[in-house]
């Protein structure tokens, strides 16, 4: 079953974008969490993001659910995100002892930050920072769901993220620059998953050439099951119908409406296997009336019927 990316930026798009990238740091902090204790972040508006260098435990962004914690796990927080980083004690990750962490500012530069008196269990490097393409267009500004991608040791990204720290803290001529610098090394390497990752986050870069285009599909994208049509979205492109479809079937080789049913089914197949959702509830969540249409087209996307999928997952668990 295919449940990757409904799209993709082209390699020369994505060397467009590169090449007029632009980084900079509003903070960088070292983050160290000990066993059984908790260390509350975010409430910055900018981006975070938050690499893993030792240890193991979790990342609970706002409400969602937990994201695993591993070396040389990344992630790209949306702005103005709570975030909070657990390291599992003798009971788990029930009763841990939290600690808050002051909100990033735009004057702050570099900080350490402890959860715990003892030895830490984990040690991530966090930061905010802003990313411009353009000269304008801010790419992790509108960001409404994490990035989470694991990286490996030979990518050196604790390498570079624990220099751009050392600059901080230094306070050289030139420590502003240079840590910019090793920041953007990251964002590249980052931008470059965009090519071969299976997540949906590289969706929202696929179509940064055409900002009408993409201002549909950032509606489609966020919201799959809300009542969308070939008119309210060359509405929100601000062109008739006839444009908003040539455009945009230009722009990423598919029709507005294919690209809408690939998002729903995605979504689909996600409440599926995330719990015991009748499928009618389903269907009607991601915009179907019609519980036959929804069963057809499911099948006809991934080869099995709903309750197919749910009876996989229920065997498995």
């Amino acid at each position: 079953m295919n449940e990757g990316p409904v799209l993709r930026i082209s390699p020369g798009d994505l060397e467009s974008l590169l090449a007029t990238l632009d980084v900079t740091f509003v903070g960088l902090s070292e983050c160290l969490v000990s066993m059984g204790y908790s260390l509350e972040l975010g409430g910055v508006n900018a981006p975070g993001i938050h690499y893993n260098i030792v240890g193991t435990g979790r990342a609970v962004i706002g409400k969602r659910e937990p994201v695993p914690l591993m070396p040389h796990t990344l992630i790209v927080v949306p702005p103005n995100s709570p975030f909070r980083i657990e390291v599992e004690g003798s009971n788990g990750f029930t009763g841990l002892r939290s600690v808050k962490g002051e909100p990033r500012t735009a004057s702050a530069v570099s900080m350490r930050r402890v959860a715990g008196d003892g030895d830490p269990s984990l040690i991530l490097v966090c930061g905010y920072f802003h990313a411009t393409y353009g000269a304008s267009t801010d790419l992790f500004g509108g960001l409404t769901e994490p990035i989470v991608e694991q990286f490996n040791v030979d990518d050196q990204v604790d390498t570079k993220l624990q220099g751009a720290l050392g600059e901080l803290v230094a306070q050289e001529i030139g420590s502003g620059a240079m840590s910019a610098a090793l920041l953007k090394q990251v964002i590249v390497l980052l931008l470059r998953r965009s090519l071969v990752s299976m997540n949906a986050w590289v969706e929202r870069f696929s179509v940064l050439s055409d900002p009408l285009v993409a201002r549909a599909f950032a509606a489609m994208a966020m919201r799959p099951g809300d009542n969308h049509s070939l008119h309210t979205l060359a509405q929100l492109a601000c062109l008739s119908r006839s444009a908003f479809a040539a455009r945009f079937t230009g722009a990423i080789g598919k029709s507005p409406m294919q690209v809408l049913r690939e998002l729903r089914l995605r979504q689909a197949m996600h409440q599926l296997k995330a719990g015991d959702m009748a499928v009618e509830l389903v269907a009607r969540n991601v915009g179907y009336a019609s519980r036959s249409s929804f069963i057809k087209a499911f099948r006809k996307s991934y080869g099995m019927g709903p309750s197919e999928v749910r009876r996989s997952v229920a065997s498995r668990d």
